[in-house]
């Protein structure tokens, strides 16, 4: 129960055990996500979602954790829709902008595997209207593999004023297509890193190319329906906005206020940034890459061209910016971690995996400004070390300090303290806060209403007291000459 220093900084060993463990009949099963530590850090983990949703003022977020083949935890904060009061969860539909960029790569992949294209093709051998200036003399080609490594030097957008409220006026396939003849590469081909949805647009005009098919149809047929993804759309179901779909809202203004954003269609750009999906259908979709990383053979994708795309293919000359084939693709201490973030009008979105583990982390608000990725980090850092102890004999002998819990501020400070239990300890999370690990504290029980903080290295420091009402529930706590009241 120890904070988590470093990001992903976890015992592989560990992890590896909780991964699986035989049961009392010598048969393996899965970790025990009842575990004490398990619903301690999924204790902790809600409370800073929902602080962080309150002080940031989001009006909606739906998180998921995956670890294999279960969607282990899952809960909706706030609304989808302000003005009707409907709650987000799991179901509840969000653009999820860029990491439809992984559908387009997955697609790219299949045709490959299928000997319709090659990663070293030149765009220009299946488009035969790519004719984008390259400004750079002795450039090589643009190839398919560099538009899925951002690698292409092409500009990051097709060139129009998209992304601008209130109409955002995104170009058709068409209008996107004679436009490249008045752009121009920013770089020789592989030589920087630049993302671009122009380029992952592209990549969705060879899958129309080289299957003959239009795109929507092809990723529809061959990814999304063979995966059960049935909530998940390559376009924006605007009849489904305000019930399924969640209201977009704008960035925070200063003066506080956000407002409704207006429904947009991504039409040119769809393979970069169109699809609309829910936490239950990216679930399914991180279990399908565990299962076929794990099984082998082939469902939809060759497991080894899986692998493939969540390897590193780009690195920039700095050595800190790597991508993979469709997927980022970044080590963290001594962990692989493979994701995409989205980011479109109203929606801000993270989809964050560590295959080494079998577990996935995934965010989706609808504002624009909502903090999915820093969400997303979080859950990781606080739930793998959790789950590496769930193969370990639990404690019958664990108190209910469920008295306790609850939410505790001081006037006149700001923020407040959330109370959860952890184990035979409380725990307090500070709210608001950037990150989750650095600020729970954690304290043992010493009797009587009383209890003593803890350091990282297990030292006992002050002591917390709490007063309770007739029914037994604490209303406040002292510590050191200062009170804190009970808020909810």
């Amino acid at each position: 129960m120890r904070k988590t220093l470093f990001f992903l900084s976890f015992l592989v060993v560990q992890l590896a055990a909780a991964d699986g463990h035989k049961n009392e009949t010598g048969v393996e099963s899965g970790p025990d996500y009842s575990h004490p530590e398990v619903r301690g850090a999924l204790s902790a983990i809600d409370a800073w979602i929902e602080g962080t949703r309150l002080y940031d003022r989001v009006p909606g977020i739906s998180v998921g954790i995956v670890h294999d083949q279960e969607l282990v935890w899952h809960k909706g904060y706030g609304v989808s829709n302000r003005d009707t009061g409907r709650p987000a969860d799991a179901d509840t539909l969000y653009s999820i902008c860029s990491i439809s960029k992984l559908f387009t790569a997955i697609g790219v992949m299949q045709l490959r595997d299928a000997n319709k294209l090659a990663l070293r093709d030149p765009v220009q051998q299946h488009l035969e209207w790519f004719d984008i200036k390259q400004a750079h003399s002795g450039s090589p080609a643009i190839t398919v593999e560099s538009l899925l490594t951002h690698s292409s030097g092409l500009p990051r957008e097709s060139d129009f004023l998209y992304w601008n409220a209130p109409d955002f006026p995104f170009p058709t396939r068409q209008q996107m297509i004679e436009q490249l003849e008045q752009q121009e590469t920013l770089y020789p081909a592989q030589s920087l890193f630049q993302y671009s949805n122009l380029a992952l647009s592209l990549a969705g005009e060879v899958i129309q190319s080289a299957s003959g098919r239009v795109y929507n149809d092809y990723v529809q047929d061959e990814i999304l329906e063979p995966l059960g993804l049935d909530d998940t759309r390559p376009y924006y179901p605007e009849q489904l906005k305000g019930e399924q779909l969640a209201v977009g809202y704008t960035g925070i203004h200063r003066s506080g206020d956000r407002d409704p954003v207006n429904s947009f269609f991504t039409r040119g750009i769809s393979a970069a940034a169109g699809f609309t999906s829910s936490v239950n259908d990216l679930a399914s979709f991180a279990s399908w890459q565990f299962r076929l990383l794990g099984n082998g053979g082939k469902e939809v994708l060759d497991a080894n061209t899986l692998r493939e795309m969540h390897r590193v293919h780009w690195i920039d000359p700095d050595w800190e910016t790597t991508w993979g084939l469709g997927f980022a693709v970044r080590r963290v201490e001594d962990t692989t971690v493979v994701s995409h973030g989205g980011g479109c009008p109203g929606y801000i979105t993270s989809f964050t995996m560590v295959p080494e583990h079998k577990t996935a982390a995934i965010v989706l608000t609808n504002a624009g400004d909502g903090p999915a990725g820093r969400l997303a980090q979080g859950i990781l850092k606080t739930f793998l070390p959790a789950l590496a102890k769930a193969s370990e004999p639990v404690d019958d002998t664990i108190p209910d300090l469920s008295a306790y819990e609850g939410n505790y501020e001081g006037r006149p400070w700001g923020g407040e303290s959330a109370v959860r239990q952890w184990g035979d300890q409380l725990v307090s999370i500070n709210l608001p806060s950037d990150e989750l690990d650095d600020n729970i504290t954690q304290f043992e029980s010493e009797g009587n209403h009383v209890f003593r903080r803890l350091t990282d290295k297990g030292e006992p420091r002050e002591t917390i007291t709490f007063s309770m009402d007739d029914s037994g529930r604490a209303t406040s706590a002292k510590v050191h000459s200062f009170m804190m009241y009970r808020i909810d």
